[in-house]
Formats: C-alpha cells, structure tokens, sequence
C-alpha cells in the first residue's frame, strides 16, 4: 500500500489530532500517522512520525519448531507486541518501510488522523460544456484500463506455473496476507487496490516493463493537467523526489503490495528486503529466508539449506561463461534452458525492485549474471536480462547490483557490460523504461562519463552521430546527456559542443576514482541468432 499523497488542490483543512495518552493501541488505524521510535544508524534512538500503512497479527514462525535439537519455549509477550504495523517514514525513501512491533509506538504523542475529504466545488460555466465531455472520455478511459488490469491479474493466476525446486506442491501460488485489522475506512480505491491484489497472487515470474503503463488514480473527477515543461525541475527537486518517493510503479495491483519478507541470507551476506516479491505464502514474514547463492533455491531454515547444500553440486549460474578477467565473471543464460533459475532470480531481485511487473515467461529473455570468483565458486554480484529480439533495441530489460555489493562500481560495470554487447552486435542499445531511482543515477553517470570520455581523448571533429557510433548509446541518450551536461554552445552562427571546466574536473575525478573495467579483449561472445520458431511463445 503506498502512502496516501493528496492532491494539491488549494487549502485544506487542518488533519484531526488526537492527544497523547487519551487513546490505546488498539486506537489506532491505517491511514494514521504516530511518532515510532526507531534506530538510527548511529546506534542511537529517536521518535520519528510515520503513516501506518497496514496492521496485522503478529506472525509465527513455522519453521521455528522443524529445527533439529532446539527446545520450543514460550516467550511471554506484551499484549501489544501481539500486533505489527507496517509503516512508511516521513521524509524517507519507500524502501525503508518496515513491519515494527506496537511496543515501539509513541502513544504518549499526538495521533494524527487523515484529513477528512472535501467535497470538489462544482462551478456552472455557461457556454462551455467541453470539459465535461473530457471528464466522460477520462472516466471511460479509467473504466476501461481498469477492466483491463483486472483481466490481466486473472489470466495471470489462471496460467499454471513451474515451481521451483524447493517450492512445495501446496505453495505453487501465494498472495501477500491482506490486513485484518484497523482497516475501519476503507474507500472505493482502496477496495479496487485490494481486489487486485488477490488476483494479481503468482508464486514466480519474469519482471517486465510496461513501458505504456500508468499509475491511475480512480478518485480523480477533474481534468489532469499537463505536466510541467522539464525546465520547470531543478536538480534539487529531482534528488529530493527520488530520495522520498522511491521507484516508480507501474501496476495498480503493485501499489497495494506491502512487504512480505523481513531479511534475506544470501552465502555470508544478510539483507533486508526492499520490496514485495511473490514468494510462496508459507515463506511470508519469516524472520529470515534461506536463499542457496548458487542455484537461488530458497528456504525456511537454516537446517533445511544446509541439507540442500550437501546435494547441490552448483559453484556458477547454469550458464555459459563468455567474460572473464581477474576475479570478475560473466555467465550467459537463456530463460528457455535454465527455466527453475532464471525464475528463482526473477523472485529475488523482485525484493529490491519496485518499479517492475512479474511474468512467469522467462523464455523470451537472456540472462547475463555477474560473479566474483574465489576459491569456493562464484557468487553472484549482480545481472541484467535482455530480451531476445527487441522491437525498439533495447539492449537492457533489468539490471541489477544485491545490495551487498552496491557503492562498489559493479553498476557501472554491469552497464559498460551491456553496451559492449551491443558494441559486439553492430546496434545502438538503450535501456528500457521506466529506470528504477538507482538506475536512472547510474546509468546518468555512465553516460556523461563515457560521453567526457570520448571527447577528452578525441582530436578531431565529431559529431552526435559519431559519438552514438563509437559508444552504442542512442542519440536521444547522447543529446540528453549533452543537455544535462550543458555542454552545447552556440559559436558563430552553428551550435558546437564545448566541455565546460567543471565538467572536465568531475570526470578526472571520476576516472581516477573508478578501478575495475570491461576488458572488450576478455570477452569471448557472438551474438546468437533465434530463429522465428524458436522466439515463438512456448516453443
């Protein structure tokens, strides 16, 4: 469920205020806002306002009990640690919304209540009846994508799936539990929200991009206007919104997703989740899910992975390897033949990405996973997916750094990666859109530094096109980065690229910060060719 945002229309009424040490926990509800005392990174406890976004019984752990030698002992329990609440935090990104115990609200601060919905004023305006005939058009459009989406979410859970190898018969499909509790006003949008949340329950998938694809607000009774030109945007505005809203989404169901897993133990490394990802039901809420960092099987417990570990002989992704360099790899797998993975990965990387739609057909996409090898195997830093035959060139579908290894240049790497393949292919490739908030930093930064790059060390005359020639990046690429970067100059009478001193003193900085590179002479790759039977659907 995604914070409520109201709509900016003129003032409005003060939200209702409850005072501190008047109400109880069970009080409270969801769409209120509470001081929760949380953590910060210094150690250090303080008392922040949250928006509760959802409330539940507090879960148990089924697995708890399956662990060879351990004694089940009762631990007492408040009587409000009997609830959780998942929470956004104000000012902060959407991934750090976080299920937290009812011990840890405030309830000697004020408890804020939604603000109460005004009535739009409806103004007669004689003569001009043309934007009632849009709110027609608009609401009929609304209706109509809607229906759409519903049907999308049946077909979805009407199409049989292959689970994985550590997925039960009974959890071939899963839905994340909806709330219930405290949920006493409830609107027509949050209804639709919910409904589709049960439709939309697969249990794996391929994420995929819907790049038409539109947040639509079902309250909405008035024209929307048109955005605001892209000068309008300072780069400030740009930051803070990507810091606070988090990455854009593009399934109605998804907005009403609320995180369904707490941490995750990838090999050495445990992570907190971001996200919702379709795991099985009976993974859900689990203190920590067990996930194997060779085949991506997931599970339970500790004792249980350890077992699955004596019978996996993997130490690499299922693939091909065609990069190697030092201690980097790169494994190519095609979603046909390495089905039970490239759906394990799909699921685990739902976990930090918001801003994708999971699919269970894998088969129309390439996989490409980078690892870091030692001398237990190689385990998996990151990866990018692309499909096999593209109809606008995209030459990224996905791409990926685990959180462990992220602020250490693999995501640049995998991004030099990927248009070193479309070097390979003789295309100009893009990735495709909409870009997660990390992403589209990331690939902004790889840009104007091969862009810099390129033209520090040239001598002669170039031009965009030359420049897209020499990089595989798209001229629409090329001249937003260009713009960005203010490096067009009009000199007499024609427009030149001119790097400004500021410009040329970040990229040195840059270069002389970044240490690992593609190796184009490391890469033993030929683009490979499908035929049209084989890209067909279930061939």
């Amino acid at each position: 469920m995604a914070p409520h945002t109201p709509k900016d229309e003129g003032p409005q009424p003060p939200p209702p205020i409850t005072p501190g040490g008047t109400y109880s926990i069970q009080t409270v509800s969801v769409g209120c806002k509470i001081y929760i005392r949380r953590t910060t990174p210094e150690g250090e406890e303080e008392e922040r306002l949250a928006e509760i976004l959802s409330i539940r019984d507090k879960p148990v752990n089924a697995y708890a009990s399956r662990l060879r030698g351990e004694v089940k002992q009762e631990e007492p329990q408040k009587p409000e640690d009997r609830l959780e609440f998942f929470v956004h935090w104000e000012h902060f990104n959407k991934r750090l919304d976080e299920w937290v115990s009812g011990s840890r609200l405030v309830l000697s601060r004020d408890l804020e209540w939604p603000r109460p919905k005004t009535q739009p004023s409806t103004k007669k305006v004689v003569g001009k009846k043309t934007p009632a005939k849009n709110q027609r058009q608009q609401s009929l459009l609304k209706r109509a994508a809607t229906a759409n989406a519903l049907a999308v979410g049946k077909a979805a859970k009407a199409e049989p799936g292959t689970p994985g190898p550590s997925t039960p018969a009974s959890a071939r499909a899963s839905a994340s539990p909806a709330p219930t509790i405290g949920q006493k006003r409830k609107t027509l949008h949050e209804e639709d929200e919910e409904e589709e949340e049960d439709l939309d329950a697969d249990a794996e998938g391929e994420m995929d991009v819907d790049a038409e694809g539109e947040v639509l607000d079902l309250d909405a009774t008035e024209p929307v206007p048109p955005p605001p030109p892209v000068s309008a945007f300072s780069k400030e505005q740009e930051i803070e919104k990507l810091r606070t809203s988090g990455s854009m989404t593009q399934s109605i169901s998804e907005i009403a997703r609320v995180k369904n897993l707490n941490r995750l133990q990838i090999g050495k490394h445990e992570v907190d989740a971001w996200y919702f990802s379709p795991y099985p039901q009976e993974y859900a809420h689990l203190p920590v899910l067990y996930i194997c960092e060779f085949c991506l099987s997931y599970f339970g417990s500790q004792f249980m992975l350890s077992r699955h570990r004596k019978r996996c002989n993997l130490l690499h992704p299922p693939g091909n390897e065609i990069y190697r360099h030092e201690d980097i790899s790169f494994f190519e797998l095609d979603g046909k033949r390495q089905l039970t993975y490239c759906r394990n990965l799909s699921l685990l990387s739902k976990c930090f990405l918001d801003h994708k739609t999971l699919y269970y057909d894998v088969t129309p996409f390439l996989y490409y996973v980078m690892c870091q090898r030692d001398s237990t195997g190689c385990h998996m830093v990151g990866y990018f997916s692309k499909e096999k035959e593209s109809a606008d060139n995209y030459n990224v579908a996905c791409i990926l750094t685990l959180p462990q290894h992220q602020r250490h240049g693999y995501g640049k790497l995998l991004i030099e990666f990927s248009y070193e393949l479309s070097k390979r292919e003789g295309k100009l490739g893009s990735p495709e859109k909409p870009l997660s908030d990390l992403g589209l930093l990331g690939y902004r930064a790889y840009w104007a530094e091969t862009i810099i790059d390129l033209l520090m060390n040239t001598t002669e005359d170039i031009s965009i096109d030359d420049i897209a020639q020499k990089t595989s990046i798209t001229h629409a690429d090329v001249m937003n980065t260009c713009t960005t970067l203010q490096l067009f100059k009009h000199y007499k009478g024609q427009h030149v690229i001119s790097i400004p001193e500021a410009v040329q003193e970040r990229y040195r900085k840059a270069k002389e910060k970044r240490k690992r590179r593609i190796h184009p002479e490391c890469l033993i790759w030929k683009p490979p060719v499908f035929s049209r039977d084989q890209l067909r659907f279930g061939w």
